[in-house]
Protein backbone atom coordinates (compact mmCIF):
# COMPACT_ATOMS: atom_id res chain seq x y z
CA UNK A 1 0.00 0.00 0.00
CA UNK A 2 2.03 3.07 -1.18
CA UNK A 3 2.29 6.79 -0.11
CA UNK A 4 2.53 5.91 3.67
CA UNK A 5 3.99 8.41 5.63
CA UNK A 6 5.96 6.67 7.82
CA UNK A 7 8.06 7.49 11.50
CA UNK A 8 11.41 7.29 9.60
CA UNK A 9 12.44 11.38 10.22
CA UNK A 10 11.66 10.64 13.92
CA UNK A 11 13.53 7.17 13.84
CA UNK A 12 16.75 8.93 11.58
CA UNK A 13 19.64 9.34 13.82
CA UNK A 14 22.28 11.75 12.89
CA UNK A 15 25.51 10.07 11.39
CA UNK A 16 28.40 9.43 13.24
CA UNK A 17 30.72 11.83 12.33
CA UNK A 18 28.89 14.94 11.10
CA UNK A 19 26.11 14.77 13.22
CA UNK A 20 23.63 15.65 10.19
CA UNK A 21 20.65 14.08 9.64
CA UNK A 22 20.82 14.82 5.60
CA UNK A 23 23.88 13.24 5.80
CA UNK A 24 22.66 10.05 7.27
CA UNK A 25 19.77 9.70 4.92
CA UNK A 26 22.10 10.24 2.02
CA UNK A 27 23.77 7.61 3.78
CA UNK A 28 20.92 4.83 3.71
CA UNK A 29 20.59 6.22 0.25
CA UNK A 30 24.03 4.71 -0.98
CA UNK A 31 23.45 1.88 0.91
CA UNK A 32 23.07 -1.68 -1.00
CA UNK A 33 22.09 -5.09 0.43
CA UNK A 34 22.24 -3.24 4.06
CA UNK A 35 26.10 -2.97 4.17
CA UNK A 36 25.55 0.38 6.21
CA UNK A 37 29.22 0.08 6.94
CA UNK A 38 30.25 0.08 3.49
CA UNK A 39 28.44 3.29 2.56
CA UNK A 40 29.64 4.71 5.29
CA UNK A 41 33.09 4.69 4.20
CA UNK A 42 32.49 5.61 1.08
CA UNK A 43 30.67 9.18 1.67
CA UNK A 44 33.35 9.93 4.20
CA UNK A 45 35.90 9.24 1.87
CA UNK A 46 34.31 11.12 -0.76
CA UNK A 47 33.45 14.27 1.42
CA UNK A 48 37.44 13.72 3.26
CA UNK A 49 38.55 14.33 -0.56
CA UNK A 50 36.44 17.11 -1.20
CA UNK A 51 38.17 18.76 1.95
CA UNK A 52 41.23 18.11 0.91
CA UNK A 53 40.15 19.39 -2.30
CA UNK A 54 38.70 22.66 -0.45
CA UNK A 55 42.19 23.23 1.48
CA UNK A 56 43.89 23.18 -1.60
CA UNK A 57 41.45 25.70 -3.55
CA UNK A 58 40.66 29.27 -1.85
CA UNK A 59 37.86 29.74 -4.20
CA UNK A 60 35.26 32.49 -2.45
CA UNK A 61 32.16 30.65 -4.18
CA UNK A 62 32.30 27.47 -2.43
CA UNK A 63 32.13 27.04 1.48
CA UNK A 64 35.26 26.22 3.35
CA UNK A 65 34.11 22.71 5.10
CA UNK A 66 33.03 19.54 3.24
CA UNK A 67 29.59 19.09 4.47
CA UNK A 68 28.59 22.69 4.07
CA UNK A 69 29.79 21.86 0.67
CA UNK A 70 27.40 18.79 0.64
CA UNK A 71 24.30 20.44 1.49
CA UNK A 72 24.85 23.27 -1.05
CA UNK A 73 25.22 20.83 -3.36
CA UNK A 74 22.31 19.05 -2.30
CA UNK A 75 20.48 22.66 -2.06
CA UNK A 76 21.25 23.34 -6.24
CA UNK A 77 19.97 19.83 -7.28
CA UNK A 78 16.61 20.07 -5.39
CA UNK A 79 13.59 20.86 -8.29
CA UNK A 80 11.10 23.44 -7.22
CA UNK A 81 8.41 21.55 -9.54
CA UNK A 82 8.31 18.65 -11.74
CA UNK A 83 5.83 17.27 -14.38
CA UNK A 84 3.17 14.73 -13.77
CA UNK A 85 1.10 12.92 -16.47
CA UNK A 86 -2.86 13.54 -16.00
CA UNK A 87 -5.33 11.74 -17.78
CA UNK A 88 -7.85 14.26 -19.00
CA UNK A 89 -10.80 13.74 -21.40
CA UNK A 90 -8.69 10.57 -23.16
CA UNK A 91 -5.57 12.67 -23.38
CA UNK A 92 -2.59 12.65 -21.28
CA UNK A 93 -0.86 16.05 -20.23
CA UNK A 94 2.07 16.30 -18.90
CA UNK A 95 1.07 19.28 -16.04
CA UNK A 96 3.52 20.99 -13.84
CA UNK A 97 3.44 20.20 -10.15
CA UNK A 98 5.24 22.10 -7.18
CA UNK A 99 7.24 19.72 -5.38
CA UNK A 100 7.50 18.78 -1.51
CA UNK A 101 10.31 18.86 0.64
CA UNK A 102 10.76 15.79 1.40
CA UNK A 103 10.17 14.29 -2.31
CA UNK A 104 12.52 17.60 -3.67
CA UNK A 105 15.40 16.05 -1.23
CA UNK A 106 14.31 12.47 -2.38
CA UNK A 107 15.01 13.55 -5.78
CA UNK A 108 18.11 15.73 -5.20
CA UNK A 109 19.80 12.55 -3.43
CA UNK A 110 18.71 9.99 -6.70
CA UNK A 111 20.20 12.23 -9.14
CA UNK A 112 23.10 12.46 -7.68
CA UNK A 113 23.45 8.74 -6.99
CA UNK A 114 22.21 8.02 -10.35
CA UNK A 115 24.91 10.39 -12.35
CA UNK A 116 27.60 9.26 -9.59
CA UNK A 117 26.76 5.30 -10.64
CA UNK A 118 26.45 6.01 -14.54
CA UNK A 119 29.71 6.98 -14.63
CA UNK A 120 32.61 4.42 -14.78
CA UNK A 121 36.21 3.90 -14.47
CA UNK A 122 36.89 4.98 -11.36
CA UNK A 123 35.92 4.28 -7.52
CA UNK A 124 32.94 5.16 -6.04
CA UNK A 125 33.90 7.50 -4.23
CA UNK A 126 36.19 9.65 -6.29
CA UNK A 127 33.02 9.73 -8.49
CA UNK A 128 30.77 10.80 -5.84
CA UNK A 129 33.21 13.61 -4.50
CA UNK A 130 33.28 14.88 -8.17
CA UNK A 131 29.35 14.53 -8.90
CA UNK A 132 28.83 16.81 -5.37
CA UNK A 133 31.67 19.46 -6.04
CA UNK A 134 30.34 19.58 -9.60
CA UNK A 135 26.47 20.17 -7.80
CA UNK A 136 27.42 22.70 -5.67
CA UNK A 137 29.36 25.28 -8.57
CA UNK A 138 25.91 24.50 -10.18
CA UNK A 139 27.30 21.82 -13.06
CA UNK A 140 26.90 18.13 -13.54
CA UNK A 141 24.94 15.55 -14.92
CA UNK A 142 22.78 15.84 -11.61
CA UNK A 143 22.18 19.43 -12.36
CA UNK A 144 21.34 18.82 -15.72
CA UNK A 145 18.92 16.24 -14.75
CA UNK A 146 17.08 19.43 -12.87
CA UNK A 147 17.63 21.60 -15.36
CA UNK A 148 15.62 19.78 -18.34
CA UNK A 149 12.82 19.09 -15.25
CA UNK A 150 12.66 22.61 -15.13
CA UNK A 151 12.72 22.96 -18.82
CA UNK A 152 9.66 20.27 -18.64
CA UNK A 153 7.96 22.05 -16.53
CA UNK A 154 8.11 25.43 -18.25
CA UNK A 155 7.42 23.83 -21.80
CA UNK A 156 3.88 22.43 -20.47
CA UNK A 157 3.06 25.21 -18.15
CA UNK A 158 -0.04 25.89 -20.19
CA UNK A 159 -1.24 22.56 -18.80
CA UNK A 160 -0.69 24.25 -15.22
CA UNK A 161 -4.96 24.41 -14.89
CA UNK A 162 -5.17 20.64 -15.02
CA UNK A 163 -3.56 20.41 -11.47
CA UNK A 164 -5.92 19.84 -8.70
Amino acid sequence: MGGRITNSDKQLRPDPHYQDKVLAKFINCVMHDGKKAVAQRLVYSALDQIQAKLDKDKSDELPKTAIDLFRKAVDNVRPAVEVRSRRVGGANYQVPMAVSNRRRQSLAFRWILQATRAESGKPMSLRLARELHDAARGEGKAMETRTNTHRMAEANRAFAHFAW
